[in-house]
């Protein structure tokens, strides 16, 4: 019995986004085992610890498929993955597509709370994680959870099953293809659980089939002209839809070889991008400063480097211009997407500098876009409105409740939270979120959770976070702190405060503000746009 049923799709657009070739109705397998065919021996994956052809990697999730079986997971079964950008992390996929099953993706940073609660949404049977990484003991984390069916890459304990065990099968190659041959797949199932903070901050889990999170990557394979000769690069987690859609399914549906990177560091990136002749990378636009800030990269032979395109956030244009003048073979392509959705908007390579700088984009192949008034009306060019969006990339609900992706719609159209204008050729600009979101180096920081936690220190009376501007990595979290009297309360006290509650440090606020009142609306709500304000009109 499947975990999680087939999703309710409304059948004249499924058949609209068949006939277009939005939809394929094929699982990733089926065009994976297409280019193992046609080009087995090249390389499909470089990461940190190895190199892996397209003919390896799909023996491993042969046997990998097997060795899952063999320990109880059936049709349906939520297999939860917490891993850094390693060569495994996509067999983990392949084989669980190949099981029918639904992979469900936790980000390395993730703690144990944060776990728990994406465990627990998702419905996972099965939690993948490596014992150890960048310091963390992932395999006391998954013990104080009492997690019971645990899957360890690495040194594992008696208490969990050791990745190694799950392949070490003696079982010939050709006999567990067999076994798996006979096993149909629809593509309207869910694949895929990956999550996103929602107006709350709390992790809302984002549900995919296997058409949506393949139609993406079909529009992105045309738009940036990726096939079976491309080398792409991804430093984004696995783990997050950026890093899941073009490290993962743009390499696996074109034939393309791509370099992992579990950790970032730009000097690396640069050294690889020189030896393997990286063509594209994807992330946020934290990496390309990082990149350009490096005082070797004059020393690096990166002519084969053709694009970078930027996403997670806001990138500085001033970044865009200084990288493609450093680069002149460079062309750095700003998009708009979500977890729920992809990559829609993307400006295209044709395009000249002026769009590429100042917009992000028009909508992709398969999607639509609307930017709209408070009446639902379509705003004039240039003028700031809702923006909204629909089209064959959409997930299909949300784990946590069925019936509230529905809510966030008016019609047929998805309201995204952000605002934008659009200009006559449908370029969109992203200005502002409805959402109080903050986008710290691509990753969301789920601000009312942090605010809830920091209500329960007895020092705080209230307190707002908002986003303040970040060269580096777009923006980073201020709290602004009302003490209880007879309190105080410096940044350090707060951060202290905050790692005993186990929260991720990417999401400590990095800054203090200490203030005696409150700005507040008519009905008493705390404006945060005058804190902005504030920000911006004084020195960090």
């Amino acid at each position: 019995m499947k975990t999680w049923p087939t999703l309710s799709i409304d059948p004249t657009k499924a058949k609209l986004w068949r006939e277009k070739g939005y939809w394929l109705d094929r699982p990733i397998t089926q065009l994976f085992d297409e280019h193992v065919l046609a080009r087995p021996d090249q390389l499909c994956l470089i990461d940190s610890r190895r190199e892996i052809t397209y003919f390896q990697l799909q023996e491993l999730s042969y046997r990998l498929a097997l060795g899952l079986q063999k320990i109880g997971f059936q049709t349906g079964d939520v297999i939860a993955v917490q891993l850094p950008n390693w060569i495994e992390f996509v067999a983990i996929h392949i084989a669980v597509v190949r099981l029918r099953g639904v992979i469900a993706l936790i980000p390395p940073i993730s703690r144990g709370p944060e776990v728990a609660k994406m465990l627990r949404i998702s419905k996972a049977k099965y939690w993948v994680i490596a014992n150890e990484f960048k310091g963390l003991d992932y395999l006391a984390m998954a013990h104080q959870l009492k997690w019971q069916n645990l899957i360890v890459i690495g040194e594992s304990d008696n208490k969990s099953i050791d990745f190694d065990s799950l392949i070490n099968t003696k079982q010939n190659i050709e006999e567990i293809k067999r076994h798996f041959n006979h096993t149909s797949i629809d593509a309207d199932d869910v694949a895929e659980i990956v999550f996103t903070s929602g107006t709350t901050g709390e992790p809302k889990g984002v549900m995919h089939t296997h058409n949506t999170i393949m139609a993406p990557q079909l529009a992105m394979a045309h738009s940036l002209s990726v096939n079976h000769e491309s080398v792409l690069h991804m430093a984004s987690t696995l783990s997050h839809q950026t890093g899941f859609l073009n490290g993962i399914h743009l390499t696996l549906q074109t034939g393309a070889t791509t370099l992992l990177q579990d950790q970032w560091v730009a000097h690396r990136f640069l050294e690889l991008a020189e030896k393997y002749k990286v063509q594209i990378s994807s992330g946020s636009s934290t990496f390309l400063l990082d990149i350009l800030r490096t005082p070797q990269l004059n020393q690096f032979d990166l002519s084969s480097w053709r694009i970078f395109r930027a996403g997670g956030g806001p990138i500085p244009i001033a970044l865009v211009e200084e990288a493609e003048s450093r680069l002149p073979h460079l062309r750095v392509l700003r998009g708009w997407g979500q977890t729920e959705n992809g990559v829609v908007t993307l400006s295209r390579l044709g395009d000249p500098q002026s769009v590429r700088c100042f917009t992000d984009g028009r909508a992709q192949t398969g999607m639509q876009i609307q930017v709209v008034d408070a009446n639902q009306h379509p705003v004039s060019s240039g003028q700031e409105g809702s923006l909204q969006c629909q089209g064959a990339f959409m997930c299909l609900a949300y784990a946590n409740d069925p019936q509230m992706l529905q809510k966030e719609h008016q019609g047929d159209w998805f309201v995204t939270g952000d605002l934008a204008t659009i200009d006559q050729n449908g370029n969109i600009t992203l200005t502002g979120r409805l959402k109080d979101i903050i986008i710290r180096g691509g990753e969301k920081i789920p601000v009312h959770e942090i605010e809830n936690i920091l209500f329960n220190d007895e020092r705080i009376l209230e307190v707002a976070i908002v986003g303040m501007p970040d060269e580096r990595l777009g923006e980073r979290a201020c709290a602004f702190v009302l003490c209880r009297q007879g309190h105080q309360l410096n940044l350090k006290n707060m951060q202290d405060f905050l790692k005993d509650k186990d929260v991720v440090k990417q999401y400590w606020p990095e800054r203090l503000e200490v203030v005696v009142t409150m700005p507040r609306s008519a009905n008493g709500k705390i404006q945060k746009a005058v804190l902005r304000q504030l920000l911006s009109n004084t020195k960090t």
